[in-house]
């Protein structure tokens, strides 16, 4: 029997990268999908972000492995829109059992990460989005026998500083690293608040992944103000790392298999974290 099968799981962020790569690995393992993704430009963020029709074709390849799946393009800022999208899911699948929030931006570059908005829209996407997230499903989590899972995704600008110079301290630079800080305070908050209720909260922390945030072109100013081998790891050098690679442990962290595992971030960086 494939892992989640007849469980029903909600990811944020998942019209592409990685948040389609969750959803198609919880598909393959039985699940039924509730999806949604922002699929408008925000103005801080440079580099094009995901749109309509890349909603729907995470729709349509989860809808391939075999799974029901609902797909709506919705904002994590809204809380309203996100409870009543939460009990739309439940509603037709029966139940919720793993929440991914996946949802992030990435506002490092051109003129507008300059500025103050690029700070307020970084943190009220991934910190108050997540916030959201969590406000809106785990109390169906802690309503129904056996609890549930929750992992948040972090980064390794969780884990550390990435502003190498001066001129890397924009807002939407060190933005980004609060938010990411951020949601790790929220998953062990979370994790101690829910445990007696059954629910577990956990974080994974990727290195630099293979996706549009990061293989786009204006990506490389940041890599070219940074220091030589900033994205070195142990293990693989200065390749990114695969999206599977990500989903592999979300799917870990949410599954039976780490019933004793919460409020731990676990780090799939290739040891990018030691150097």
């Amino acid at each position: 029997m494939a892992r989640f099968e007849g469980k029903t799981v909600f990811i944020t962020g998942a019209a592409r990268g990685q948040g389609r790569e969750h959803a198609i690995r919880f598909a393959r393992e039985g699940a039924n999908l509730i999806v949604i993704d922002l699929c408008e430009p925000v103005a801080s963020v440079q580099y094009p972000l995901a749109t309509l029709e890349d909603l729907a074709e995470t729709e349509r390849l989860v809808r391939a492995q075999g799974s029901d799946c609902i797909a709506v393009q919705a904002d994590v800022r809204d809380e309203d829109h996100i409870r009543r999208v939460v009990d739309a899911g439940v509603a037709r699948f029966g139940s919720l059992d793993v929440v991914v929030a996946n949802a992030g931006i990435c506002p490092m570059t051109g003129d507008e990460s300059k500025i103050m908005t690029a700070w307020y829209d970084v943190l009220d996407i991934i910190v108050t989005g997540t916030l959201i997230t969590l406000r809106a499903t785990t109390p169906v989590l802690m309503g129904q026998e056996g609890g549930g899972s929750v992992v948040v995704v972090g980064s390794l600008a969780s884990l550390r500083g990435v502003s190498y110079t001066p001129d890397m301290l924009s807002p939407g630079e060190l933005g980004y690293g609060a938010a990411k800080h951020g949601v790790i305070s929220l998953m062990k908050n979370y994790a101690i608040a829910l445990g007696q209720s059954g629910v577990r909260v956990n974080a994974v922390i990727p290195g630099g992944v293979n996706t549009p945030m990061v293989t786009n072109p204006y990506f490389a100013e940041v890599q070219a103000k940074a220091p030589a081998g900033w994205m070195a790891k142990v293990i693989g050098g200065d390749s990114l790392i695969e999206p599977s690679d990500i989903s592999s442990a979300v799917l870990w962290l949410a599954s039976c298999e780490s019933r004793y595992v919460t409020g731990h971030a676990l780090i799939v960086d290739g040891g990018a974290h030691l150097l």
